[in-house]
């Protein structure tokens, strides 16, 4: 454990942010705030957010369930319109935001823009996606019947995002929701309010009607919940943990919500023997410790063929060793700190437990508190060898960056070991035999596949999401989103009698 720390505020000037309830910011009903600090340095006070209630939930909803017909009625081409300019109003402040995002999240400065600059093309996309033709013309046994199907929207949505990706994540959940004519409320993580706030700006100043999309901060049991269970919300997106998802399968399922949910992973990056090692030590080490392996696509093991794992693991402790963790902010920081410090405690008992249980720790394995890192959430970038795939540490994941080695012998046992977690979001292979790709490609149990890359990473005009405990079966981003944010009608024309 880490000592108890003095702490002193930072001059920087502290805004307070309210919810944003039917084109007006306005203070949480009870008048009450909560803090956001940053993660790099805890005098660091990044601002006061409203502490919603059920007040604010009811009011949220109210102002998107009157707005909705308004909506769903203006024109596809007018929502791509306000779209694209937030697109570009977004574009013009990246680097402001990105450094914002960096500031409350944790993740280094250029991972930061990195982000807001995805956003900006995920805005961009669903602009033009909104344009694009929708429904279908099918023939019919009278020649004289026009049949076709159109697709509606679906209503009230409510948007629940993570804190990893704060800016990323509500854009690609909230730009389909609005692009396809539904209206939104939405709940940003507790801990990255900053960017929530900035993305609900920005789309208002693109010209969002009142009601239409409505931001209300706040913890979960006292938004989450209420939101998700007033019958007005007719869909819940949701990306977080596999314990509130199943929550949340449970309340939908009661009240007949539609639902989409994207939860954990423990990915995989098989190795095989002829693998390029250089290409394949590079794309691990980002994987495993980007984001501060705070990627719900991170790699979590590395799956090795026996005859090079030791050569490999050897080069993995050197990279992984040398890994510059610091304050986000700074040039050359390659890694920054988890979210907060129960998050940075949280691991480093995950580890400790796993070293217990017989991995063989090489590098890390604890808290950072010298050269200037005393006041944030910062662990040790880790690496374990020989780990037993049916551990507790090759089963669950970690959320930090913690990789282990597991050394097999050929593809048929790498990717039985790959598949036996509850998880399947993301899996790589690197190989230079293309048949052997194929299969695993084939074989392996995971929504999102890369060969000769890393297990993180997706575009956003492609869908994303996982197998097996990672999602509930659908799929986000890409062409997939309107599947999940309208629903079909089914239409018959027939003329009227001669």
């Amino acid at each position: 454990m880490v000592a108890a720390r003095t702490r002193t505020d930072s001059a920087e000037t502290v805004h307070t942010h309210g919810n944003f309830i039917n084109g007006e910011w306005r203070p949480a009903g009870s008048g009450s705030t909560f803090e956001n600090r940053s993660p790099a340095n805890d005098d660091d006070l990044v601002g006061h957010f409203a502490a919603s209630n059920l007040e604010d939930v009811n009011a949220a909803v109210t102002a998107a369930a009157e707005a909705a017909d308004g909506w769903r009625r203006t024109s596809a081409v007018a929502r791509a319109a306000i779209l694209h300019k937030a697109a570009n109003l977004l574009e013009t402040r990246a680097n402001e935001i990105g450094r914002e995002l960096t500031r409350e999240e944790g993740k280094t400065l250029k991972e930061g823009i990195g982000e807001t600059t995805r956003a900006v093309q995920i805005l961009r996309y669903f602009a033009g996606e909104a344009q694009q033709p929708s429904g279908e013309h099918y023939p019919s046994a009278n020649p004289l019947t026009l049949l076709y199907t159109a697709r509606d929207p679906l209503g009230v949505v409510a948007i629940i995002t993570p804190w990893n990706f704060p800016i990323a994540i509500p854009a690609w959940k909230i730009a389909p929701a609005l692009a396809f004519g539904n209206t939104v409320v939405f709940k940003p993580a507790s801990y990255t309010p900053v960017c929530g706030v900035r993305l609900v700006e920005i789309l208002t100043e693109a010209g969002l009607p009142p009601g239409v999309l409505n931001l209300v901060s706040g913890g979960a049991s006292d938004v989450g919940d209420p939101l998700v269970r007033d019958e007005r919300v007719v869909a819940i997106s949701f990306t977080g943990s596999n314990q509130t998802g199943a929550e949340l399968r449970k309340i939908a399922a009661e009240r007949g919500a539609k639902l989409q949910l994207e939860m954990g992973g423990k990915n995989p990056a098989i190795v095989l023997a002829d693998a390029d090692l250089e290409q394949a030590l590079g794309q691990v080490v980002n994987g495993a410790m980007m984001s501060t392996g705070q990627k719900c696509t991170a790699t979590s093991r590395a799956i090795v063929d026996r005859s090079l794992a030791d050569q490999f693991t050897t080069k993995l402790a050197e990279r992984i060793a040398a890994l510059n963790v610091g304050d986000p902010l700074e040039d050359g920081v390659q890694m920054g700190p988890l979210i907060n410090e129960q998050a940075a405690e949280r691991v480093v008992g995950e580890v400790t437990a796993a070293k217990d249980a017989g991995s063989d720790l090489l590098v890390g394995g604890g808290r950072l508190t010298d050269n200037g890192r005393g006041n944030g959430a910062f662990v040790a970038p880790t690496l374990f060898a020989g780990v037993d795939p049916s551990s507790r540490f090759g089963q669950e994941e970690l959320f930090g960056p913690v990789l282990g080695v597991i050394p097999v012998d050929g593809l048929d046992e790498a990717v039985a070991v790959a598949n036996q977690v509850r998880f399947g979001l993301s899996a790589s292979i690197f190989t230079r035999d293309l048949g052997k790709a194929l299969r695993f490609v084939q074989e392996i149990q995971a929504g999102i596949v890369h060969v000769n890359s890393e297990t993180a990473g997706a575009e956003p005009h492609v869908p994303f999401g996982g197998m097996k405990g990672s999602s509930s079966y659908s799929r986000e981003q890409g062409k997939s989103a309107r599947e999940f944010f309208t629903q079909v009608k089914t239409v018959y024309v027939d003329p009227p009698p001669a």
